[in-house]
């Protein structure tokens, strides 16, 4: 039997069955071995066989026969009362061998009668009692049985409503196992089975955006890997056969940084997400994190001849991972000097509104077509493959870093075209000044 429906059933309909018969055989017991003077049946018999003495020795026959003429009037059956040698006093009728089959008090009789032979305290006479209705201990049973009936309906509605959430979850599972990642289980109850289904479904959506993630990111380190490793083929090949080995050593070497480029930045990423279940938290000024940003940045800045100018005159606290926060600032930051024309600047400024600080980054560049605006924070996108080239980007790993560790710090990012340039917004709210931060959810942790 390996279904908990009908083992619930079961069990519910053999506890009453068994409530039901240890009801009826207790009783039975309580009424065969308590003395006959202590419960109503017995004394209601005790009363009558003395009345039926009281009329034979007062009135003889003719009262005997008148008391027993009413007594049948509210007691159906036939009443009689014998002597010690068993003779009926009013017929005269030896009816010792009857009662010697009824036993000194009663028989179970059959299924439609039952004789009863009451004694007198003195045992002199006793009183016997042939009835048509059955008076024994199993006789209420056929009445109670609407009551099993009702109850085994019950404990199928029971059953139903304890096993349907399982069922419904096990074949979940099975379909999530058998490769249907999007699978879900459907439950709507508050109860613990709608925390298992609601637990089940988290896992599944963390399982799926993991895989798929991982698909996806195995996918683009493939394809990003495939042209550095082709050039560095021919630049070995020219190498070999080009008596210029100078130029071909420097091939070698600027593809070489590049795939180290590459390395260093899928290595930011998996430390960002590994960050995600303890990260360091401490008490950060902003102004103080972004001026340091800014002047590690000025090498960079100058190497592309522009300059970055930063507005933080407002003291903002904020309590977070440091690390984090600087990574993501850096990386947005390098990105617009990286796309900053020369002789212009790139604005850093930060603001607070009410609970919240604004970080943006504005540069003076080209901006972004709209339609890509939505990409931009993907890992490995870049708006078009020619400027990277020119400009010397990176493998478009940056901001994609930089929206995971905002998103840590329960932060958004966005990105919009600011004409000319584009503006790069970070919001993080400041009413968290205790606690832990909150790992990403399960579709952004690695979107």
């Amino acid at each position: 039997m390996r279904s908990i429906f009908i083992k619930i059933l079961l069990w519910f309909a053999a506890t009453l069955i068994v409530c039901l018969a240890g009801s009826a055989i207790t009783n039975s017991f309580r009424n065969r071995f308590a003395p006959g003077r202590h419960d109503f049946f017995s004394r209601s018999l005790s009363l009558e066989v003395s009345e039926a003495r009281h009329a034979y020795e007062n009135g003889g026959k003719a009262e005997l026969q008148e008391y027993f003429r009413r007594l049948d009037g509210f007691f159906p059956g036939a009443h009689a009362l014998v002597n010690l040698n068993g003779i009926d006093l009013v017929t005269g009728k030896d009816r010792s061998q009857e009662l010697r089959k009824v036993g000194p008090h009663w028989s179970p009789g059959t299924e439609r009668r039952m004789a009863i032979a009451w004694p007198t305290r003195d045992g002199k006479y006793r009183l016997v009692i042939d009835s048509p209705a059955p008076v024994g201990p199993w006789s209420p049973i056929p009445f109670y049985l609407w009551i099993v009936a009702a109850a085994l309906v019950f404990c199928y509605i029971l059953a139903v409503h304890l096993a349907s959430p399982l069922r419904s979850l096990e074949q979940a599972v099975e379909r999530f196992g058998q490769g249907d990642l999007r699978v879900r289980a459907a439950s709507n109850r508050r109860d613990e089975f709608g925390k298992l289904a609601s637990a089940f479904n988290v896992m599944a959506e963390r399982i799926e955006t993991l895989l798929t993630a991982e698909r996806r990111l195995l996918q683009d380190v493939s394809h990003e890997l495939r042209s550095p490793l082709a050039r560095l083929e021919f630049a070995v090949e020219l190498a070999r056969t080009n008596p210029d080995r100078n130029r071909s050593l420097d091939r070698i070497q600027k593809e070489i940084e590049r795939l180290s480029t590459l390395v260093s930045e899928l290595l930011q990423v998996t430390r960002a997400e590994s960050d995600l279940d303890g990260p360091n938290l401490d008490e950060i000024e902003l102004p103080a994190l972004l001026q340091q940003v800014v002047e590690d940045s000025a090498v960079e800045s100058e190497a592309h001849h522009c300059h970055v100018h930063l507005s933080a005159n407002e003291p903002v606290l904020l309590r977070g991972d440091r690390e984090l926060l600087r990574r993501a600032v850096e990386n947005v930051l390098r990105n617009a000097i990286r796309y900053a024309p020369q002789q212009s600047s790139v604005d850093v400024t930060l603001e607070r509104r009410v609970d919240t600080a604004v970080i943006a980054v504005r540069d003076y560049g080209p901006g972004v077509p709209e339609e890509s605006l939505p990409n931009l924070f993907k890992p490995f996108f870049r708006v078009e493959a020619d400027r990277n080239r020119n400009t010397g980007g990176g493998v478009g790993l940056g901001l994609s870093i930089a929206q995971r560790a905002v998103l840590v710090h329960q932060g958004v990012i966005r990105a919009r075209n600011a004409d000319p340039g584009l503006m790069v917004e970070i919001e993080l709210s400041l009413a968290r000044t205790h606690g832990s931060l909150t790992p990403l959810p399960a579709r952004a942790a690695l979107k």
